[in-house]
């Protein structure tokens, strides 16, 4: 029997990072306390200013169609960004595509240059929604297995061996979720040439570039020469670096003939992101010492907490985890407890009220992902109930 449905809707998975947070909400809402480390979304609210712009645009009458590749000033604004702040080479607006959403600008971006019968590299863990999206497009995920002891990232050798003739693109998170690993400048160039080499597209996936500690930066690939920023195409956004999860507003920079195709793709599928809410991002570039403030205020606020949740979770006997350099997670190993990371977070949900994301569903079933975007009590009282359910395993 046929189904009513297509091959795409029956082989995409839902994501389950998103399950977990509905699951943790639901159950607040029955009256549980409920400490939720699942959903990847700042605990702040967005800036005022940037607030205020966005209110000022709709009482403006900011609220038709624009260009679907985005708000012309705000495109100007970040091809200047990634001139002069990112040191990348002869971006220009044309360069430059608003979307609706980092993730959809992820989606748009691997749909431009990738189709059936081509594959892509993923190292694992991996953000959720990449494979899926591969497999949206047609193509086929490749994963390369990264563990705790290279600090969850992939080497060039690991990548030179799961290039293949029919390889398009590698996906490069950096600082990454689930792991908040960063890759340094070295470490970025090596990857970078064996991209080059090969002549493959670089995903390069910097929505938490701003979120760094240890005096760690976030370097970008599309920097190092003329010719990675041809094979280098730039996913961010404004969602985690100004609590602007819920304003949908993804950025790409990428080479002119595949922002050109980007702009084509949105034009047939959402048109413009939405155009107040742009109004509102403009003010990020206008202002630039709010902006910078905004930013510092709530990176000190996310630091102290990844102190705090790193040593509580390394002191309880059987969890391991990495001190991370970057975005809000931590992603320890809890191997030792002998069973797979779903049923760890199905029974600490069940006994203690506490919602972890399983690490099976970023390619590593011996960890599970923490987001410290999150109150400090959730952190003080989650700590006390892992610790109590650890020992009792």
């Amino acid at each position: 029997m046929n189904s009513r449905l297509s091959n795409w809707a029956l082989n995409i998975s839902p994501s389950p990072t998103l399950a977990v947070d509905s699951k943790a909400k639901a159950l607040k809402a029955e009256g549980k306390d409920v400490c939720g480390f699942g959903a990847g979304e700042p605990n702040f609210d967005t800036p005022d200013f940037i607030k205020e712009a966005c209110i000022k645009a709709i009482e403006a009458g900011k609220t038709k169609y624009i260009p679907a590749a985005g708000l012309p000033d705000l495109r100007e604004a970040l091809a200047a960004f990634y001139r002069d702040e990112k040191h990348i080479g002869g971006v220009k607006a044309s360069d430059i595509i608003i979307s609706s959403g980092g993730k959809f600008t992820c989606y748009l971006a691997i749909l431009a240059v990738c189709g059936v019968g081509d594959e892509v590299v993923i190292p694992a863990p991996y953000w959720v929604s990449y494979p899926e999206m591969v497999k949206l497009a047609g193509a086929t995920p490749v994963f390369v297995s990264c563990s705790d002891e290279s600090d969850f990232k992939i080497t060039p050798a690991q990548l030179e061996a799961a290039i293949t003739p029919k390889t398009k693109m590698f996906i490069l998170t950096s600082p990454s979720n689930p792991t908040g690993a960063v890759y340094s400048r070295d470490e970025l160039k090596a990857l970078a040439d064996v991209a080059i080499k090969h002549d493959i597209f670089i995903l390069s996936d910097e929505i938490y570039e701003f979120l760094t500690y240890d005096g760690v930066e976030s370097v970008s690939p599309a920097s190092f020469s003329a010719e990675a920023r041809e094979h280098v195409i730039i996913a961010s956004g404004f969602s985690k670096s100004y609590a602007m999860t819920g304003w949908r507003l993804g950025t790409l920079c990428a080479p002119s003939d595949v922002a050109a195709a980007v702009s084509k793709l949105q034009s047939q599928t959402t048109s413009n992101a939405t155009t107040f809410a742009q109004y509102g991002a403009l003010e990020v570039f206008k202002r630039p010492g709010e902006a910078k403030r905004a930013r510092e205020e709530m990176l000190k606020v996310f630091d102290r907490r990844r102190i705090t949740l790193l040593d509580g979770l390394n002191a309880i006997d059987g969890i391991s985890c990495r001190r991370a350099k970057g975005a809000f997670y931590l992603f320890p190993n809890i191997s030792k407890f002998g069973m797979s990371s779903s049923e760890f977070c199905a029974k600490i949900l069940e006994k203690e009220l506490v919602a972890i994301v399983p690490g099976v569903a970023f390619g590593a079933d011996g960890n599970i992902r923490f987001s410290y975007a999150v109150g400090d009590d959730v952190i003080s009282k989650g700590l006390e109930r892992i610790s109590r359910f650890c020992a009792s395993l």
